[in-house]
């Protein structure tokens, strides 16, 4: 990206703008540093070279980098649901379940990166990639999604679980509008033919789950949508929202303030309930949302307020704590049990006074002492998928145990 806008320059021919050209190339190739290590504010820099492009001469300059920032901008999203995609193919890993990826007009770099890294850990034993990517045509885009359904079915009329996941959706109502819209089909809201609902869910309600006599096979999908500047109320994805069981919102504040995954809580719903979960899950996670949702209305409450109680810093400190456990590193599932732990001790306020910055060591160092100190419990957690009161307890009194020991070696190092 650099070298292309230097280039853009030298063939210009702007010698006499020498020392602005000097000043873009710099800002372009710290904004390039940033957006590689994840810090929002390059587009400051985008708007600081915007500022100077106002001259006719540089108009065509000007339209480059607007589509630069768009680039940047759909790397971003990129990264934020391209990873948890990869993370649910990632999880499923020995539980005998098929995976389907359908990448629909993505970037065919971004599609061979998403194939290396599912090779590396050895995803690709039990996933079928399908691509139409950005450089295919139209209607190669709008068929991958049916293409990529079509093979999970086969799997599930053989009696497999199958996970398939689109991504995007968004770009698969763009690339059919295309279609209709050359087809001299009349155009409906934001220029999408009548029948785009119908598009995604015939497509979206092949998902099912058979009948022992038919095999017992099912096929979950997670499909992917774009919302433009986090809206959820436009018309792609109140489509897609209402067709399937729930939805996870990734905000894009959250993600580049390190908090990733980047799930909203508040508009992350499921309308299925606690059904999807398994009954260690559902106790294990209790009243998390609750707490969380107070946390949030706390922290903007006292954003107007420098005067707080001990009561209330001790809410905000433990909302902090739960923030930072739910960050997960990337291309790292948790197991189950892993999870009943981590939120089993984090609803007990065992946490409450660990540093947050020493809160992802331990709770590193948490999973390997009740691992080790009560591997039956581990097992029979992943076995039975239940949480007993008994049990409960026992990974209570584990983590205060690791509690002190990692008190006491912090004083001791200190």
């Amino acid at each position: 990206m650099v070298r292309r806008i230097g280039r853009y320059f030298a063939e210009r021919k702007l010698g006499s703008q020498r020392a602005l050209t000097e000043k873009y190339y710099g800002e372009v190739q710290a904004m390039y540093r940033q957006m590689r290590t994840w810090r929002h504010d390059y587009k400051n820099h985008l708007q600081v070279m915007k500022a100077h492009l106002d001259m006719g001469e540089y108009r065509e300059l000007s339209d480059y980098i607007r589509r630069l920032d768009e680039e940047l901008t759909s790397i971003g999203k990129f990264i934020e649901t391209g990873n948890l995609a990869l993370d649910a193919i990632l999880n499923q890993k020995g539980k005998d379940v098929v995976c389907v990826y359908v990448a629909i007009g993505q970037k065919t770099g971004s599609v061979a990166q998403i194939v290396e890294n599912l090779s590396r850990r050895g995803a690709m034993e039990y996933t079928a990639v399908v691509s139409a990517c950005a450089g295919d045509s139209a209607a190669l885009q709008y068929i991958a999604p049916y293409a990529g359904c079509a093979l999970a079915e086969h799997f599930m009329y053989q009696g497999d679980d199958v996970l398939i996941v689109y991504d995007d959706l968004s770009k698969h109502a763009i690339a059919y509008r295309a279609l209709s819209l050359l087809l001299e089909r009349s155009p409906g809201r934001e220029a999408y033919p009548g029948d785009v609902f119908y598009l995604h869910s015939r497509l979206l309600e092949r998902s099912a789950h058979l009948s022992d006599e038919l095999g017992g096979g099912s096929m979950t999908a997670l499909p992917i949508v774009e919302t433009q500047a986090g809206d959820v109320s436009a018309y792609i994805p109140t489509n897609i929202i209402s067709i399937t069981d729930g939805q996870i919102f990734l905000e894009g504040d959250l993600f580049f303030s390190g908090q990733r995954p980047a799930v909203n809580v508040g508009l992350s719903v499921s309308r299925v309930g606690g059904d999807a979960q398994t009954r260690a899950m559902k106790s294990a996670a209790g009243a998390i949302r609750l707490e969380l949702a107070q946390y949030r209305e706390m922290e903007v409450f006292t954003q107007f307020s420098s005067d707080l109680d001990d009561a209330t810093k001790r809410q905000l400190t433990y909302g902090q704590g739960l923030m930072r456990l739910l960050r997960q590193p990337q291309y790292a599932p948790f197991s189950q049990h892993q999870q009943v732990v981590i939120l089993v001790s984090a609803l007990g306020h065992i946490m409450q006074d660990v540093p947050l910055e020493r809160m992802d060591s331990f709770r590193a160092g948490l999973l390997d002492h009740v691992e080790e100190n009560g591997a039956d419990l581990c097992s029979r957690i992943d076995l039975t998928g239940q949480l007993s009161p008994e049990d409960r307890e026992e990974i209570l009194d584990l983590a205060r145990d690791y509690l002190a020991r990692f008190q006491a070696g912090g004083k001791q190092g200190g």
